[in-house]
């Protein structure tokens, strides 16, 4: 075991020391598996940062969270379709919150865009939500300044607001916003209370908008618009039955008979998280397709520069082969040669993708890490190639007659 190891060292020293006497060629030789490398390591850096980011936004959409919608999440080409559906209206809302079960709170909700204006500040198309006080609780509002609603302004569709905490630091600046009038629209909101700082989800910045009771919006910006429904339940295992009982209602709430299809989507986050993995599995696919095809291509690329290499080094094998090495040891130098090449590559490779990650993740919104996986596989992949693509080359080394080999000129 030890000779072998003494036997495996040597090779290494030899195969170096041929390596470094042609520079410029092992450089060139390797770009063909940095290359392959870079691009599965890369990817799958980016990937991996975009997966922790989405976990971490989509968790704020509740697992036990479900949304009666008009619109489906993912509507693809049928969205004419959808369009045509009849809108959701508080009378399913509450025919549900009624008779549901398996809910601990439902609240309806709706929307609209409106330019708001405190003095001589104002700003234009403020996302206006109307909530109700199980909002709240689905959700999980916390306010920085003020209080959230009380029942009664909920139930009397009273003119309050609640606002995100940066349409306060842009449309107070340095007020306290407390108590202060606005106009969202042409219509007078008191403010009541500010919300904490919530960050941004998929791309929806959840700090520039306002709150303000649901009933509000029908009275003041128009009754003609389709409401979502929430339904928070008790227990996320609970996710399918909850779902088979929303259905059921909202069929009956609106009279559709068995054979009709359903006139209305019901949503969840599992929805997202599979349009996510389709999307970030195509995009697997294809960074390990072209990483593959450039290690092909490197490894075509060392074998034909090993073989240049043989025919170079033909004295030096006669040389070795007169003095007793056998076929073997030949084979095991040269292989060992075009091992160290691809893995030398594939370590360049993984430290330019690590650099590249560290970049991504400090000068860009987008999160980024190398995965260890992605570090294994791109070693592994760099050193079968190597191991692969030297083997022919070697054997014809190992095959050359010493007598031709020390008369070669």
């Amino acid at each position: 075991m030890i000779s072998f190891f003494i036997r495996l060292w040597e090779n290494i020293l030899i195969a170096v020391r041929a390596l470094a006497q042609n520079k410029m060629r092992t450089i060139l030789t390797t770009l063909g598996i940095i290359i392959g490398v870079l691009t599965v390591v890369s990817v799958a850096s980016i990937i991996e940062g975009l997966n922790k980011g989405f976990a971490s936004q989509i968790a704020s959409i509740g697992s036990n969270t479900i949304y009666v919608q008009k619109y489906p999440w993912v509507a693809g080409r049928d969205w004419f379709k959808y369009r045509n559906r009849p809108n959701i209206t508080m009378k399913d809302a509450k025919y549900i919150q009624e008779r549901m079960k398996n809910a601990e709170a439902i609240a309806p909700a709706t929307s609209t865009r409106r330019s708001i204006k405190y003095r001589n500040n104002s700003l234009t198309a403020i996302g206006v939500s109307g909530v109700t006080m199980e909002t709240e609780k689905i959700e999980g509002y916390n306010i920085d300044e003020g209080r959230y609603f009380a029942p009664l302004e909920i139930a009397k569709n009273k003119n309050s607001v609640v606002i995100g905490y940066e349409i306060k630091d842009k449309l107070f600046k340095n007020r306290y916003p407390i108590g202060e009038k606005i106009r969202i629209g042409t219509i007078s909101y008191t403010v009541i209370g500010v919300m904490e700082k919530r960050g941004s989800i998929l791309g929806h910045n959840l700090d520039s908008g306002v709150y303000v009771p649901v009933g509000s919006i029908f009275r003041n910006f128009g009754f003609h618009r389709s409401i979502q429904i929430m339904v928070r339940v008790k227990d996320p295992s609970m996710i399918e039955p909850a779902m088979d009982e929303l259905r059921f209602l909202m069929r009956v709430s609106r009279k559709l008979k068995p054979h009709e299809e359903d006139n209305f989507s019901i949503n969840q986050q599992e929805v997202l998280t599979d349009m996510y993995k389709k999307l970030t599995g195509g995009l697997y696919t294809a960074a390990i397709g072209i990483g593959m095809l450039s290690l092909l291509v490197g490894g075509i690329g060392i074998m034909n520069i090993m073989l240049v290499s043989v025919a170079e080094r033909r004295r030096e094998i006669g040389v070795r082969k007169a003095l007793g090495a056998k076929r073997v040891t030949i084979t095991f130098q040269f292989i060992i040669e075009s091992v160290i090449i691809c893995t030398i590559g594939g370590i360049i490779a993984i430290l330019i993708s690590y650099l590249f990650s560290v970049l991504i993740d400090k000068v860009t919104p987008f999160p980024s890490s190398v995965p260890l996986w992605s570090v294994l596989m791109g070693l592994g992949f760099s050193t079968f190639v190597g191991l692969f693509f030297g083997i022919y080359p070697a054997r014809q080394a190992a095959k050359l007659n010493p007598i031709e080999c020390l008369h070669y000129e």
